[in-house]
This record gives structure tokens, C-alpha cells and sequence, in this order.
């Protein structure tokens, strides 16, 4: 997978596409329908993220355009420079399906998340925001996480309504240093 997210980053500069996969030269675990993030990193520091939370292709395709994305065009960042393909350390999130949190109160939702474990989805109206569970290591504290989610979404910090909806999910990490998270079958 990580060949693969290269091959897209590095098609993308000849081409600025993701490099076409035939789902069907792959095995059957990776041309699975899954949804992935994939995180590009330059001496640890974040150059690029980008992800899908709906598994609605082959997982190897999905991983490709993740790649691209994340490389050329994450809006946080310009695109990536040719003379910054070689030290790039990518690192792949395949999400395990999103499991919907029923909570009445923020204090419930802080109750119910798994720190280190749970990645997380905020939805209402407009607003969405997803922090995959690698987010834990910087932000360890549960009302920390969620008030940092919240201001990704572009809510307030101390927001809370009966029309937010939040779905948790696992990951399994394929990249550099990477520790297997579980992934539900």
C-alpha cells in the first residue's frame, strides 16, 4: 500500500492525477471496498492529509487518491514539491466501519470515547470534522479532543446541541512506525 501511495504522489507530478489502479492486479483483502486516510509527513511534521470515512471503493484505489490528495491538494498546505518526494514518510489509516455513538450530553460522549483507540466523526447540518485516533497522542484528554474536533468543524469549543451526531471507528495503520490499531473483519 505504501508502494502504491508513492506511485500516485510521484505520477501526480508528471501528470496531476492519481495514478489509475486496476483494482484486480491487488489481492482480495485490498480491492475490498474500505475507506483510508492517508497522512504525508516531512521530519515528523504534518505535510498533508487526506481521507475518505465511506468505504465506496476498492481499497487500493481508495489509498491512491488519498495519496494525491494529501501530496497536491490539502488546502492547509501548497503542493508538494519534487525535492520533498524523497524524505516523505507516508503513513496509511484503513477505517474500520463507523459505528454511530447515541449520547444525550457531552459528558456522556466523554464518557463513551476510548482514548487512543476511537477515531471520531462530528456531523450536523454543514458541519463535519473526523480526527483519526493518531490525534490521541497530541490531544490525550478526552474534553481536549472533542473541543479540538468541534473547532474543526468551525463550532465553537463549548458547543453542544441535540443535533449533533458523532460516529466512532478503529483504524489499522500501515506506514512507518506504525502500530497496528484493531480492524473489525
Amino acid at each position: 500500500m505504501i508502494q502504491v501511495a508513492r506511485a500516485s504522489i510521484n505520477h501526480g507530478f508528471a501528470t496531476d492525477q492519481p495514478v489509475d489502479i486496476e483494482p484486480l492486479e491487488f489481492s482480495n483483502r485490498l480491492i475490498r471496498p474500505a475507506a483510508s486516510f492517508v497522512t504525508l509527513n516531512i521530519a515528523g511534521q504534518l505535510r498533508g492529509c487526506i481521507g475518505s470515512v465511506e468505504a465506496r471503493r476498492p481499497l487500493v484505489q481508495d489509498v491512491a487518491h488519498n495519496a494525491f490528495a494529501a501530496a497536491f491538494r490539502d488546502p492547509r498546505f501548497p503542493p508538494l514539491a519534487e525535492t520533498e518526494f524523497h524524505p516523505l514518510e507516508i503513513h496509511i489509516s484503513v477505517l474500520g466501519p463507523p459505528v454511530p455513538l447515541s449520547v444525550e450530553s457531552e459528558e456522556e460522549l466523554l464518557k463513551t470515547l476510548r482514548p487512543g483507540v476511537d477515531g471520531l466523526i462530528l456531523e450536523e447540518s454543514t458541519f463535519r470534522s473526523v480526527f483519526l485516533p493518531q490525534v490521541w497522542d497530541t490531544l490525550p484528554e478526552p474534553a481536549q479532543f472533542l473541543e479540538h474536533l468541534k473547532l474543526k468543524a468551525g463550532l465553537p469549543a463549548g458547543y453542544w446541541s441535540p443535533q449533533l451526531r458523532f460516529r466512532r471507528f478503529v483504524v489499522e495503520e500501515i506506514g512507518d512506525d506504525a502500530e497496528d490499531r484493531d480492524l473489525p473483519a
